[in-house]
């Protein structure tokens, strides 16, 4: 990477653990060695097993968050930290800490918001075919809920812009985080990119955190409550659609026999069906109020996003890399 545009950019790394002992050691060091300027901030989440000692003797900066829960860490360290461009990984060594230099490259030479590290080998993640499995289905649900933009929307490799963190609300408590991630950029249409990187096993001596049927469960939840918040009149009208048919289905045989005798013999199931209607019609017409509500809190974020500045690096044409640049500004010029 042309160190002209590095050296004029705070680089934070991010690494949120539980219980990660073993790894989080050698995952420090690995990205002191590739990014020497980063600041590496390790937030520990309540680990029994000696992960902030572990972390602190690596040199990392450690912070405890006692929320449990990796939604309640990433929200603090967006909160927490200022910097130009944000890298955040998991402290399992799944990830390849080397791999961040082509992280913030892409990430500059793209002018992208957020690159997404996708996993190459994330069907083999300790053999658990349910993780796999899972995977695939909830990348397919998010595709055709929210757009096609991600291929791995669980990957937990990233890097960001300080547009993206400062203007990402983060209401997620656990492993959903990386769903709202990827929903925030694709409903304020942020430039994203993704970029392939080998996904490896964990170490002996490290477990998944990961519950394949609750956390599963805990996703979909998510997946349904971001798609009432960013697209109501699809999730108001397929709501709505459902009541319709079920009253269509159980209005059918009473006005065939009114049709033919004239008469409403099965007035309750009458009764029922027209009640199912009238909730219809109440949900459609909420799905389209709330649709302009929803378009108008996106025209919001994205005035919010567009006033944050950017780094003036970042702005920089990639042949600035003269032997002159190179040197680190100080705090005037930094100013």
């Amino acid at each position: 990477m042309a160190r002209s545009r590095t050296d004029k950019l705070d680089i934070a790394v991010l690494l949120p653990c539980y219980n990660e002992a073993a790894t989080i050691g050698p995952v420090v060091r690995g990205f002191r060695a590739t990014l020497p300027d980063a600041a590496i901030h390790v937030y520990d989440n309540n680990s029994t097993d000696g992960t902030a000692l572990q972390a602190m003797l690596a040199g990392a900066h450690v912070v405890r968050e006692r929320r449990q829960g990796k939604g309640h860490v990433v929200r603090r360290m967006f909160a927490d930290i200022d910097a130009d461009i944000y890298i955040i990984a998991d402290g399992d060594g799944t990830y390849t800490p080397g791999d961040a230099e082509e992280l913030v490259r892409t990430l500059l030479t793209e002018r992208a918001d957020m690159v997404v590290g996708t996993r190459r080998g994330v069907h083999a993640d300790a053999g658990r075919q349910g993780h796999a499995l899972g995977n695939r289905l909830f990348n397919l649900l998010y595709r055709t809920i929210f757009g096609p933009d991600f291929t791995d929307i669980f990957s937990g490799y990233r890097a960001f812009s300080r547009r993206f963190v400062k203007s990402f609300p983060a209401v997620s408590g656990g492993f959903e985080i990386e769903t709202e991630m990827s929903v925030h950029a694709s409903r304020l249409k942020l430039p994203v990119s993704e970029l392939e990187l080998d996904y490896g096993r964990r170490p002996e001596g490290s477990h998944s955190k990961l519950s394949t049927f609750r956390d599963g469960g805990k996703i979909l939840w998510m997946f349904a409550m971001l798609m009432k918040e960013t697209r109501p009149f699809a999730f108001f009208s397929t709501i709505s659609a459902t009541f319709m048919l079920t009253s269509l289905g159980s209005m059918a045989p009473v006005l065939a026999e009114y049709f033919q005798t004239g008469l409403v013999s099965r007035m309750p199931t009458w009764v029922l069906s027209m009640a199912l209607m009238m909730i219809s019609f109440m949900l459609f017409t909420a799905g389209v109020i709330l649709d302009s509500v929803a378009r108008a809190r996106a025209e919001q974020l994205r005035i919010h996003y567009m006033s944050l500045e950017t780094p003036s690096a970042a702005k920089a044409p990639l042949s600035e890399a003269s032997p002159a640049s190179r040197a680190r500004p100080g705090k005037a010029d930094a100013a």
